[in-house]
């Protein structure tokens, strides 16, 4: 399997995605397309300790989609950037999937450009996926659309579904409309339209709708996905990043703090690490960029090596589980359901 990485696009690039590129690599079946400036990235491999077995290409690409560009500015005036490099990649079958942690926004418009949207997708949404004490729940739209229609809205509750179907085997996911209240009265004119839609779901179409949920739904196990616009679910995603590393702080801070505390931390510690790595969005990887016609992962802008790898092979799992082909499956199934549109 062939995956093409933006290697030019994170905060750390390229040196965090060469890293990471070959710690992927050594892990796994897997082929890696380094797309970006030759004399870095040549560098990087040196520097990184690659060599002529380990299974990474350089792909030549002259500019770089930096996260000040306009997205789709950035699609039509840099043709040769190391993203539009790679989904051209992907659109030839050179590779079978996009990783970037570049600008998300870019992202997004050269999927649509390049590789188009699956029938019936209106627009193409970020799932991400949180840990919880009662198991994952899927938030669709994490960033990808900031202004939404009340068909959006709903169709990403939709699409969430489908990846919780594909993603965590659920026949009949439980999904919620992230609201500041569950009363059939609060909420905006967007959230209350896209609720009706919802409402208006048959009982065959493979989601259990239960209305507006609150913010604390997420962690709780009430649902199993929640739908959202892209800039309520990027402002969700990066408070509950915040939080979960402000809390591991504070408790490591209260062990720090007195003899005893210090003598329990070195029993805690290894608890401690285990629960930093669920939470840390560089051991989940790439989130997928759901409702496109081919496999794109999306990784944190500050994405480290370890994260870089785990997006890598976030992807595979994707091409390999035929994640694509199943979303495509579950969008048509729904595609006649009561109230839902056409794609605008």
């Amino acid at each position: 399997m062939i995956i093409a990485l933006d290697a030019m696009g994170g905060d750390h690039a390229p040196a965090a995605e060469v890293a990471g590129a070959l710690a992927a690599v050594r892990a796994a079946p897997l082929d890696v397309l380094l797309v970006g400036d030759p004399a870095r990235l040549r560098a990087e491999l040196r520097r990184a300790g690659a060599t002529g077995r380990d299974r990474l290409e350089v792909v030549a690409a002259s500019e770089v989609v930096t996260m000040d560009d306009h997205p789709a500015a950035a699609f039509r005036a840099k043709r040769d950037s190391s993203l539009r490099v790679a989904f051209d990649r992907v659109k030839a079958g050179d590779a079978a999937a996009v990783v970037s942690a570049g600008n998300s926004g870019a992202v997004l418009a050269h999927a649509l450009f390049v590789l188009g949207r699956l029938p019936g997708v209106e627009r193409p949404a970020i799932c991400t996926v949180f840990p919880t004490p009662h198991g994952p729940v899927t938030l669709c739209d994490a960033g990808a659309n900031v202004d939404v229609k009340p068909s959006m809205l709903a169709q990403f509750a939709l699409l969430g579904a489908a990846y919780d179907r594909v993603a965590h085997h659920r026949a009949r996911p439980r999904v919620g409309l992230l609201c500041n209240g569950t009363e059939a009265d609060k909420g905006t004119e967007l959230t209350r339209a896209a609720h009706a839609l919802l409402a208006g779901l048959p009982d065959d179409a493979g989601v259990r709708y239960l209305g507006y949920v609150e913010g604390t739904a997420l962690f709780r196990g009430a649902v199993d996905v929640i739908a959202t616009d892209g800039f309520t679910g990027n402002v969700v995603l990066k408070t509950a990043e915040g939080l979960a590393e402000a809390f591991l702080g504070l408790v490591r801070r209260e062990l720090d703090g007195t003899a005893r505390g210090r003598v329990g931390a070195a029993v805690v510690a290894p608890t401690l690490s285990a629960l930093r790595r669920q939470i840390h969005f560089a051991e989940t990887g790439g989130a997928l960029l759901v409702g496109v016609d081919g496999v794109v992962a999306v990784c944190h802008g500050r994405s480290d090596a370890t994260a870089v790898k785990n997006g890598l092979l976030r992807a595979r799992e994707f091409v390999a589980g035929e994640v694509v082909t199943r979303l495509a499956a579950a969008v048509r199934s729904l595609a006649a359901s009561p109230g839902q549109g056409q794609p605008g």
